[in-house]
């Protein structure tokens, strides 16, 4: 009897270690001060997680019994706890976490850890990245330091796929993505739609979040390669901060101060402050920039908080359009530091950001978001724009002087949650927003002409670019012409679903709509004192009325997770094109709907420690607008403005992404892309009789030809390797590559210009540069010196044949830096 009651007792303690062994821990993660911890590493085997804003986890653990888990995160000591499953949730007390020997703190790094099992702010759901069923990198502040970045195309060098385009007159930073340039509505700051003007401050970023191909579900009106999201460093419960100064060619000095700290048990803040004033390579060139950064955190509640972020950048740029072009092609005899401006050129920005953003906690699987943002961008600008000489060198330079005054004010909500329905778990996003923007744009008289000081002229002089001797040094009076204002009004909703139906197989779907309107603008003429409505009218004089579009945006992925390290997804989603012009029938043509396929595998290596991501896509514009034939009454159609949608255009490419590290203090970036960007389906060779009844002709692009601004191949490594132990410790080494591949410049050709035998396409040859670094930290000190471009590579960044930019030849670049 007592042999079968022990029997008994040992099967149902075995039945309830099984039923026990397979268990999801929870619990909290705080300080000593009861700051709660965010991005720590929760582990166990080749199981592991990370801690929410919250300082909340949760890991899923499958084996029976007891089990360990660590616990580790830079700047605290490393906790191993033995757990006994208590069932199916197995709920531990609240963890305390005790801060590392202050030197070992500052000689760890953060490293270039696996995204996989993090989640991104720019993907708004709060779901882990290999749950994501698209293409995500970060550069985080490690890659920021290491690479000692200043500006957003520094950062974006990392990011394969993305390739820094068309940088007209070098005073803006334009990037390409999937064959589609990264236009203003692409770019975020926490969030908050921003204008990249003026080149955006990097250096003090907390990190750089880029979020490929179509992201319309969540953003609405943005082209289809990329949004980039950039994060801005958060204030702290803890008091410390860091003091820098970074020196490079060309009499760069940037000094940087970044302190934080708590001014109540409730309340933090940060402030961040750096400047800027460096000469160039190229002769004349100047940058000057002062930046600013305070914010302040409000924790209302355990479950609530509140935050302030505010920025100011005040940018002066000497505008240069390069070495021009030569009979429209490039002409190395001009030298790479050839100034070509006219005396007094200059390129003032001032932007001013601001947003405040509430997080509130219903429980553990529900979360609200509140965000509403400003921004005021004001450029000032005046130089001489389009430089052409003739075979002989010789250019006239014209006068262009403008300004312009940008108000952005934006609001969104984000509902996220988790639900279970029978067995079958779903992680929810619910969101809306609305952004109001005024643009006032203001147009000058220039008078140019010495001998007619009262009549507009834009006339300055010649210069001769292989010997430019600046004949006229003059700065001619201008006036204030015009101002014509222009707003936009967007507003959209969307919803979300990831539908795990197994822990293998999981469904993504979303839907969003999006209504934007741009009203009719209004134009103040100066010398009448006149306000007046600019009226939108077709050819005939008709009244066609304002802009208005209307779209839906759907999203659809289907997601396999053979192995926990692993993800295999195919998606489907698409985003919107706005067009000008009309249809035959006089009224504003539709949006373009543009499809996006996408496949892709994520994989963790090594517990985590690397990822190895590869995405393959293709997006397909079938509605591309071209000039219409026939009128609808059947005449041929003269007007340039009447558009159907007979063309078409296609891109595809493939990505990899290689980031973690392996090793301690081994820290590995790298990446390659292709993209082919053309036109599949234009206009044939049309002739019709134009407004003043002559024949005319007209023909769409080339079919077949890589788009201009496209790059085909992108590539990118980067190694760091710091000692750990020994005399040496804290001694750093680092290399970097980073490869831009053939790309075209000028003007893709048109079927009449083959036809007739002209190549308006300038092939920009493809280049490589090479960087090193080596630096030492010991204990609060450090110092970190790079070598850039160490070959002393040669190319070029075109904007269309007239503003031929250098790339840096060899340059070193040093900060010394203090924490406390």
């Amino acid at each position: 009897m007592k042999s079968k009651i022990f029997y008994a007792l040992l099967t149902s303690m075995t039945v309830g270690s099984v039923a026990y062994g397979q268990t999801t821990v929870k619990g909290k993660l705080t300080d000593s001060q009861g700051k709660e911890l965010s991005n720590i590493t929760i582990k166990s085997g080749n199981k592991q997680t990370q801690s929410d804003n919250k300082g909340y986890y949760q890991l899923y653990i499958p084996q029976n019994g007891a089990f360990e888990i660590s616990i580790s995160g830079i700047g605290y000591r490393r906790e191993t706890l033995q757990v006994n499953p208590e069932g199916k949730i197995t709920e531990l007390d609240n963890i305390i976490l005790q801060k590392a020997d202050q030197e070992i703190d500052q000689v760890d790094i953060i490293g270039y850890n696996s995204i996989n099992n993090k989640k991104v702010g720019v993907a708004k759901s709060g779901i882990d990245n290999k749950d994501l069923p698209q293409s995500v990198q970060i550069i985080n502040s490690q890659v920021i330091a290491d690479q000692q970045i200043n500006t957003l195309g520094d950062a974006l060098k990392n990011a394969n796929g993305i390739a820094l385009g068309a940088d007209r007159g070098g005073v803006n930073e334009n990037f390409f993505a999937r064959g589609y340039s990264l236009g203003s509505n692409n770019i975020f700051k926490n969030g908050v739609r921003t204008n990249n003007g003026g080149r955006m401050e990097a250096s003090t970023l907390e990190s750089v979040e880029i979020l490929k191909g179509s992201a319309a579900l969540l953003y609405g009106g943005v082209t289809g390669g990329a949004v980039v999201n950039l994060v801005t460093k958060k204030p702290k419960f803890e008091s410390g901060g860091e003091v820098s100064f970074r020196y490079g060619s060309w009499d760069s000095y940037k000094p940087t101060l970044d302190v934080y700290g708590p001014l109540s048990n409730k309340v933090a803040f940060r402030f961040i402050g750096t400047g800027q004033s460096a000469d160039s390579y190229r002769d004349i060139v100047k940058t000057e920039r002062v930046y600013v950064n305070p914010s302040v955190l409000y924790k209302i509640s355990d479950n609530s908080e509140l935050t302030f972020n505010f920025d100011y950048l005040r940018s002066s740029f000497t505008p240069d359009f390069g070495i021009g072009s030569v009979e429209g092609k490039i002409n190395n005899e001009v030298g790479r530091g050839t100034f070509l401006n006219v005396n007094g050129a200059f390129n003032n920005t001032n932007s001013t950001n601001g947003n405040v953003s509430f997080d509130h906690n219903f429980n553990e699987d529900w979360k609200i978001s509140l965000v509403a943002g400003l921004q005021n961008y004001n450029r000032d600008y005046y130089g001489s724009d389009r430089l052409q000489a003739n075979a002989q060198g010789l250019a006239s330079r014209a006068l262009s002087r403008s300004a312009t005054e940008e108000f952005t004010k934006n609001q969104q909500v984000n509902l996220t949650g988790n639900l279970n329905t029978g067995g079958v778990k779903h992680q929810l996003l619910f969101g809306g927003d609305a952004d109001q923007s005024a643009t006032k744009a203001y147009a000058y008289n220039i008078f140019a002409d010495p001998t007619k000081p009262s009549t507009p002229s834009t006339a300055y002089d010649q210069i001769n670019v292989f010997n430019p001797v600046q004949n006229r040094l003059d700065i001619p009076e201008f006036a204030k012409n015009t101002w014509t204002k222009t707003d936009v009004y967007r507003y959209g909703a969307f919803a979300q679903d990831l539908i795990s139906l197994t822990e293998k197989f999981k469904v993504l779907a979303g839907i969003r709509y999006t209504y934007q309107r741009t009203p009719y603008s209004e134009k103040f003429t100066y010398n009448t004192g006149v306000t007046e409505t600019v009226i939108n009218k077709d050819a005939k004089g008709n009244e066609v009325g304002a802009k208005v579009d209307k779209s839906w945006s759907p999203k659809f992925a289907l997601i396999y997770q053979p192995i926990t390290t692993s993800t295999i997804y195919l998606s489907y989603a698409n985003n919107f094109i706005s067009n000008s012009g009309y249809d035959i029938n006089y009224q504003p043509l539709t949006p373009s709907l543009v499809d996006h396929y996408e496949a892709g595998i994520k994989n963790d290596f090594f517990d985590g420690r690397f990822s190895a991501n590869l995405t393959a896509y293709r997006i397909n514009n079938n509605k591309f607008t071209q000039m219409a034939l026939v009128t609808a009454d059947g005449a041929a159609n003269g007007d340039t403005n009447m558009k159907e949608f007979t063309g078409k255009t296609a891109s595809e490419g493939i990505e990899l992404d290689l980031n973690g590290n392996i090793l301690p203090g081994l820290n590995i970036l790298a990446g390659y892309a292709y993209n082919f960007m053309r036109y599949t389906e234009t206009l044939d060779i049309y002739k019709y009789k134009n407004a003043q009844g002559q024949d005319a002709e007209t023909s769409g692009s080339e079919e077949g030809v890589r788009l201009v601004g496209t790059t085909a191949h992108t590539g990118n490594a980067t190694l760091f390797y710091t000692l750990q132990n020994g005399s040496l410790k804290g001694l750093k080494f680092g290399a970097s590559a980073f490869y831009t591949g053939k790309r075209n410049a000028g003007w893709n050709n048109s079927k009449i210009n083959v036809r007739d035998g002209v190549n308006r396409l300038i092939a920009v040859d493809p280049f490589t540069t090479f960087d090193l670094s080596v630096g030492y930290t010991a204990k609060r000190f450090s110092i970190l010196a790079k070598m850039a471009n160490i070959t002393d590579e040669l190319s070029y960044y075109i904007h269309e044949n007239y503003s031929v930019n250098p790339i840096p030849p060899r340059n070193f670049t040093t900060t010394l830096s203090y924490k406390f």
